[in-house]
């Protein structure tokens, strides 16, 4: 039997904590219940808090710990799950979490995170050179604080071998059912799946990414453009106009603004684009020909692989995702 730890600490997510242990724990009982079998569970899943003292979670749910870590004498798998909004502090409790972490990982461990519980595992420095993914909207500050880890927010769970990520709050399912397949085998994930309705499908985080623009930057004449921009996105918007609204050559605005949005013009244009050509296709009123049209597009064969690109889907597929919450 798999020992499955579950590291909680205030702040944490509570779903992100519950959701795997009941996932875990259901593996080879609720399936073998429905069949008229025994139940024959495959993992041993325990709470556990650095002082073995109960945690806060964010929803003001305390969570009692079945132990603190010094108890933990050996696990198969330690999770760390989200810290929500939570996940900057950096308390002499952090740094203790992180250099257990490393030290049960050196001692055979895997690790694993839940969204933002990234920062956590990426802290420990295993992910250098490594694939992770965290929650899309925190991807940023991630590439910020860790520039040697190779960011994939494009996908829901990523494997670097030991150490695994779960992107955004409701992916720990996914994580879950992943490594059941890992520890377990297919038959034994299938199960899990059916019995949970729990989509395996869901692999990709991109469709439901959002595209935020960076304007926590010091470029007055940059955010200039970026607002003109925004009110303007279906006009013609060649660069050489763009720089002389903001008053610099094309060479220099060009260099600045891929320095202070991370993207260049045409790619920074095609995002805004494709965000309200999504709004446009979950309203639902007009076809894509029109939406391509009001966005700029008028080659619509064009847009329809540059929205792919940007989304994961094509644009019937997302507006079937998107359009309307399926109802009986």
């Amino acid at each position: 039997m798999k020992k499955v730890v579950i590291l909680a600490s205030d702040h944490c997510l509570f779903s992100s904590i519950g959701g795997p242990m009941d996932i875990f724990l259901q593996a080879g009982v609720l399936w073998n219940g429905i069949m008229g079998d025994k139940p024959s569970p495959y993992f041993d899943v325990k709470i556990v808090t650095m002082d073995g003292r109960p945690a806060m979670a964010t929803n003001g749910v305390s969570v009692t710990p079945h132990c603190s870590v010094k108890e933990v004498d050996s696990a198969d798998l330690i999770l760390i799950p989200s810290q929500g909004f939570y996940f900057r502090e950096r308390n002499e409790e952090f740094f203790a979490k992180v250099a257990w972490l490393k030290k049960c990982h050196e001692n055979g461990a895997d690790l694993a995170s839940v969204c933002t519980g990234a920062f956590t595992l990426a802290a420990t420095g295993l992910l250098d050179g490594k694939t992770a993914t965290t929650h899309w909207g925190v991807a940023e500050e991630f590439k910020k604080a860790f520039p040697k880890v190779d960011l994939r927010t494009d996908v829901m769970v990523t494997d670097a071998g030991r150490l695994f990520c779960g992107g955004g709050v409701t992916a720990d399912l996914n994580l879950s059912l992943y490594l059941i397949n890992k520890y377990c085998g297919k038959e034994i994930a299938l199960q899990s799946s059916r019995c949970t309705l729990i989509d395996l499908g869901r692999v990709a985080q991109q469709p439901f990414a959002m595209f935020v623009p960076e304007k926590n930057h010091q470029d007055p004449k940059i955010l200039k453009a970026q607002e003109w921009m925004e009110d303007n996105f279906s006009q013609n918007l060649p660069n050489e106009t763009l720089a002389e609204k903001a008053g610099m050559s094309t060479r220099n605005f060009n260099r600045r603004f891929k320095a202070a949005t991370g993207l260049t013009v045409v790619n920074y244009i095609q995002l805004l684009r494709t965000e309200k050509a999504k709004k446009a296709l979950e309203d639902g009123r007009k076809s894509f020909d029109e939406i391509s049209s009001d966005v700029g597009y008028e080659n619509v064969s064009f847009f329809r692989r540059l929205f792919k690109k940007h989304t994961g889907l094509t644009p019937a597929d997302y507006q079937k995702k998107f359009f309307k919450f399926v109802t009986v």
